[in-house]
């Protein structure tokens, strides 16, 4: 092929060129973290556009018609993209799509112009566009190729004479943007894409399809660096969704983003539009959000913990949970806990458990929306991406979840343990508590305290199945339909229990099955039950700590905490609202003591 002018491309010459363009991003995401330091200096563009073209070489195949390739391309990117260089390319890659004919294969002059038409996609994309980034790389290649699509020269040529253009204007990056002139370092994003391009050229000059198509689908992980630079950190949550069927244009939803924080993006269509911003509180976004557009995707990264983990780690052993992990804030804050969310449904919108929908809000929805939510499990790659990221920086991992009788996250997370343990030399063990809520956090603040006081990674491992025997939870349950409408309880038995009103006390069996510890007539017989059962099996036995927990319901709890002090002699570890993924089952107004005895 190098010795071959090439007049056209269809769509299998496009995705090779993208997959080895993609292959330069991906091995070479250490070198782009390293010199990331705008917006944030957090040290992630490599990761994000990593992730970004992983998206796309994971999720589609080669097809002969240009059109439907890049239209391929362009929605794969959309639905990976990560970080604000990762949607700015994403958008790049649809604005190309939509300004594409239909056609099977394109000659240089209409991709030179499709080049120059999707340009104004991405300026419109940003709230703020920043000259000296990724924007301006794209751009001035873009003009590049558009200036030389008369002259006669076939693609091999002007693409790889387009280079000098894009490294030239990557280099002039340092002196256009006072931050990274500060540094002395280009642009991370635009230092991607011209690898990128890089790639693509590669692919041009060598021409072997064969060898690319087995390289293409190897799976190279995501890689996290070592250090971040110290920064404040205005916004916590970099927070990314896809939403579908907007009823407000795309320039009265970035007013909306702006009022909540910074770093915005909105890219695709009204049909499909993926949007990123840095703000403080991602529940009050997307219960506004949920107004105007269905959201049908959501991925925040807490950039705190991330940079706690990178510069600030506390000790060598590092602590993962699910949210389902019923703790104070503050207390994984000090603890540094890393805690994923589950997944949470309402109908077509998405949101993830404690972080974009918090008890205020999922009250609201489980009172107002017509359909009762559904929670799906944390999938497989969220925990390699936690794992490799932590990977880079512990010694150790010991990950605990909710019982795996509930839900597949315990064995999501014990597979991508075992995946990242044989690319990187740390240990990480993972650990079904055959519990939750309370009694979960419990433990993982066990956890953590033992690796304060200087525990042994192999001694908590074995203690840890003993903390498991010693952690109890009850549950007095308020109204039976929230059980009934979410399948916990049969449809027979729950009508004439309801119709009976009683009122059940649940609790946890030895094997993480969830199990009827009794029945009364009213929540105030329950908790009695529960009190008295309490007092029973304490005896004898020196309660490590405990917490109360309630669905909504701070004045009961604060009445149940009052009664444990009474029998305890101490004040709960703290009042929590449950998490809404536990919530939903136990319904509105459910009271619970969690206990974790010494063993």
């Amino acid at each position: 092929m190098s010795q071959l002018q090439v007049q056209e491309i269809n769509g299998k010459f496009l995705y090779y060129a993208f997959v080895s363009g993609g292959n330069a991003i991906l091995e070479n995401q250490y070198e782009i973290n390293e010199i990331n330091v705008f917006p944030v200096r957090d040290k992630d563009t490599g990761t994000n556009l990593a992730s970004t073209v992983r998206s796309v070489i994971d999720n589609i195949k080669p097809h002969k018609s240009y059109k439907k390739t890049v239209n391929k391309i362009a929605e794969a990117a959309l639905m990976g993209a990560r970080g604000n260089s990762g949607v700015i390319f994403a958008q790049f890659l649809y604005g190309l799509s939509k300004e594409t004919k239909s056609t099977h294969a394109i000659s240089l002059n209409e991709f030179a112009e499709s080049l120059k038409r999707s340009i104004p996609y991405v300026y419109e994309a940003i709230s703020n566009p920043v000259e000296g980034t990724i924007l301006t790389v794209i751009k001035d290649w873009s003009d590049f190729i558009y200036k030389n699509k008369t002259l006669g020269k076939d693609f091999k040529n002007v693409l790889i004479e387009s280079l000098e253009t894009a490294e030239k204007s990557l280099k002039e990056t340092t002196s256009k943007l006072k931050a990274l002139n500060k540094y002395g370092v280009v642009d991370a994003g635009a230092k991607g894409f011209v690898l990128f391009v890089q790639g693509i050229i590669n692919f041009i000059k060598q021409g072997n399809i064969r060898d690319l198509a087995k390289s293409g689908h190897q799976s190279i992980s995501l890689i996290h660096t070592e250090d971040v630079i110290d920064e404040d950190i205005s916004f916590r949550y970099c927070t990314e969704a896809i939403l579908k069927n907007l009823s407000i244009d795309k320039a009265d939803l970035r007013k909306k983003l702006a009022d909540r924080g910074d770093s915005i993006v909105v890219a695709g269509s009204d049909d499909m539009c993926r949007i990123h911003v840095h703000t403080d509180k991602p529940a009050e976004l997307f219960h506004d959000l949920k107004n105007f557009s269905t959201i049908t995707f959501q991925k925040v990264d807490d950039m705190v913990r991330q940079y706690e983990v990178s510069v600030k780690r506390k000790w060598k052993i590092a602590v993962v949970t699910d949210s389902t992990c019923d703790l104070p804030q503050e207390l994984l804050d000090h603890y540094q806990i890393n805690m994923l969310p589950l997944n949470l449904n309402f109908g077509d919108n998405h949101y993830l458990d404690k972080i974009t929908v918090q008890p205020e809000q999922f009250y609201d929805l489980l009172e107002t929306e017509e359909e009762f939510p559904k929670t799906s499990q944390i999938n497989e790659r969220a925990f390699t991406n936690v794992y490799s990221h932590l990977a880079s920086h512990y010694d150790k991992i010991i990950s605990i979840h909710l019982t795996g009788k509930f839900s597949g996250t315990y064995n999501s997370s014990r597979k991508a343990a075992e995946r990242i343990m044989s690319e990187f030399d740390t240990e990480i063990f993972t650990f079904d508590s055959r519990n939750l809520s309370g009694a979960l956090g419990l433990m993982v603040l066990k956890t953590a305290q033992s690796i304060e006081n200087g525990e042994t990674f192999e001694n908590i491992k074995a203690l840890l199945p003993k903390w498991r025997d010693e952690a109890k939870i009850f549950v007095s349950v308020r109204d039976l339909k929230y059980m009934l409408k979410g399948g916990r309880v049969s449809g027979t038995k729950g009508m004439i229990a309801k119709f009976l009103g009683l009122n059940p006390v649940i609790s946890m069996a030895p094997d993480g099955t969830s199990m009827l510890f009794g029945k009364t007539f009213s929540q105030q017989s329950s908790l009695k039950k529960i009190f008295n059962h309490i007092s029973k099996i304490s005896k004898g036995k020196k309660i490590w700590n405990y917490v109360v927990l309630h669905a909504h319901n701070e004045e009961g709890a604060a009445e149940t905490a009052q009664k444990m002090e009474e029998i305890t002699g101490r004040k709960p570890l703290s009042l929590i609202n449950i998490s809404p993924v536990i919530g939903m089952h136990a319904g509105l107004g459910a009271n619970a003591v969690a206990l974790l005895y010494e063993n």
